[in-house]
């Protein structure tokens, strides 16, 4: 656990520059440009080009950000690209290009009409342990132009005080703002000219996203009709407290997708502190008990254990690897499954392969072993009748195209 914190801490101290969410003016050839809406519950920051600080703020303050990102010959795809010195080189590292404070909810809308694009979705982000305001925004930023997602980005950011010695801190900041983020959520959802809202958390934020939702189904008997898509990538969730969530937030909520990995040492130190009860983000979701309740709650599973990436810490897979952004942008950001057949999960993820290991008695497995794995009763069920339509021999290669992606698929009884 020492030598798990260390790396955190090394992690989160990258040497970068201090204020650079100072605009700057950027007209540099290739270069990119996101657009987000940025709601926060933390309290301004005295230097202003930090903005905000990991204190905790009185009500929701909202801004509108614009992020330049280097082109694409000079970066790489799932890295945010700090700069090293101020001001910053376009060309080489992100930079902000515009701050616009907004002085109330009218004002979030008329930018929200501004920026919705054909399919009417919003995607709202939120952010995990140990972000600085900073972080959140550039990462999300990243995010967005990765992914390609066809949405108009919101971000939600609650104070974290960016330690890993503020664990606590953070957690109970998770609880400070939930009114808040229950209050965007429901005034996104409530708007005429949107057309649906996918909610993506990360890490620690999953509780926070999470425990909105939950009040919002207490409160008004059902979540938002509009809330259709929930994405928790590595959730910092205990698995019995996420299993009452799900209740109460009711079989009528939207569709869930979670992304885990077994080697993520986030989480195994966030494990220990809380009682050494199994992290949401960790589980294996081929094994029982998870395999059968996920099933029947219709909740998606994308693991990435065997997926290698730049993260020391296995925390940041999913918006690490070009292919899960891009899954995240043109299908789980749709609200589309990854995991039917009849929507080509080759599109997706370039190509699919699906290989026979075994059959034993009335149970049919197909697996291939590559870095992502997909577990959906869908996907069990479509692939499933196809085995079974096959008078190949064990070992036959169905497809073969060289994708990196697993489906597992057998009758359960």
């Amino acid at each position: 656990m020492v030598m798990v914190a260390a790396t955190l801490f090394l992690a989160a101290c990258g040497g970068r520059p201090i204020g650079v969410m100072q605009p700057e003016a950027v007209n540099a050839p290739g270069t990119s440009k996101v657009d987000l809406l940025v709601a926060t519950t933390r309290a301004p920051a005295a230097d202003p080009a930090v903005l905000f600080s990991g204190e905790r703020g009185t009500g929701l303050a909202l801004s509108a950000i614009t992020v330049s990102i280097p082109p694409d010959a000079n970066r790489v795809v799932g890295q945010v690209q700090w700069p090293k010195k101020l001001p910053a080189d376009p060309l080489k590292s992100f930079t902000t290009v515009s701050v616009k404070p907004m002085l109330g909810a009218q004002q979030a809308r008329e930018w929200g009409r501004a920026h919705l694009t054909k399919s009417r979705r919003v995607m709202v982000f939120v952010h995990g342990f140990n972000n600085r305001y900073e972080d959140a925004v550039y990462r999300f930023a990243q995010i967005v132009h990765d992914s390609n997602a066809d949405v108009a980005p919101v971000i939600f950011t609650w104070p974290s005080r960016a330690s890993i010695f503020d664990y606590n801190y953070d957690k109970e900041s998770t609880n400070y703002s939930r009114d808040s983020l229950e209050e965007l959520l429901r005034n996104v959802a409530s708007e005429p000219s949107v057309g649906e809202v996918t909610v993506m958390a990360h890490s620690m934020g999953t509780w926070l996203a999470m425990e909105a939702l939950r009040q919002m189904a207490i409160r008004d008997k059902h979540v938002a009709s509009k809330i259709r898509n929930v994405i928790l990538a590595a959730p910092d969730l205990d698995v019995d407290v996420f299993g009452r969530q799900i209740s109460e937030i009711g079989q009528k909520g939207p569709k869930f997708t979670i992304f885990t990995s077994q080697d993520d040492r986030a989480l195994l130190v966030s494990r220990r502190i809380a009682g050494n009860v199994d992290r949401l983000g960790q589980i294996d979701p081929a094994n029982e008990p998870y395999r059968s309740a996920l099933e029947k709650l219709g909740i998606t599973v994308i693991d990435l254990t065997k997926m290698k990436s730049g993260d020391r810490l296995n925390h940041g897979k999913f918006a690490e690897s070009p292919e899960v952004v891009k899954l995240i942008g043109t299908r789980l950001a749709a609200g589309q499954t990854v995991t039917d057949s009849d929507v080509g999960i080759g599109e997706a993820l370039g190509s699919v392969a699906i290989g026979a290991a075994n059959t034993v008695g009335q149970a049919a497995s197909v697996a291939v072993s590559t870095p992502i794995a997909v577990f959906d009763a869908n996907t069990r069920r479509n692939y499933g009748g196809q085995w079974q339509r096959m008078t190949g021999s064990v070992g036959t290669t169905v497809g073969s195209f060289g994708a990196p992606l697993q489906i597992v698929t057998g009758n359960e009884r």
